[in-house]
């Protein structure tokens, strides 16, 4: 009896190795290299363009890159220091003239 336990435990090893194997073989599936579609680098530059803020939000005037505040996590560019304080008194008045809050 102590063999054929022994080979019954051998062969449910072999095949528990076995259906394992056929389930990982199955899960692999090869696929062509994607060539065509831009890098991702190239996919956030591109939506980076697409939101960019040019206008101030209070003024509607050009703004000047070096002039902004953050707010939840993202720059605002203003055109004068006036601006800047009247959106940080109120911002939520301004949030939907602002293309990287309005997706």
């Amino acid at each position: 009896m102590n063999s054929k336990m022994k080979q019954m435990k051998a062969m449910s090893m072999l095949i528990s190795l076995l259906l394992v194997g056929l389930i990982m073989l199955n899960g692999c599936k090869k696929s062509e290299p994607e060539t065509a579609e831009p890098s991702g680098t190239e996919t956030v530059q591109a939506a980076l363009a697409t939101i960019e803020q040019t206008t101030c939000p209070v003024m509607a005037g050009a703004i000047n890159k070096e002039l902004y505040t953050e707010y939840k996590g993202k720059k605002v560019y203003f055109c004068c220091p006036g601006c800047k304080e009247k959106f940080e008194e109120e911002p939520e008045k301004y949030i939907a003239k602002l293309p990287q809050f309005n997706k």
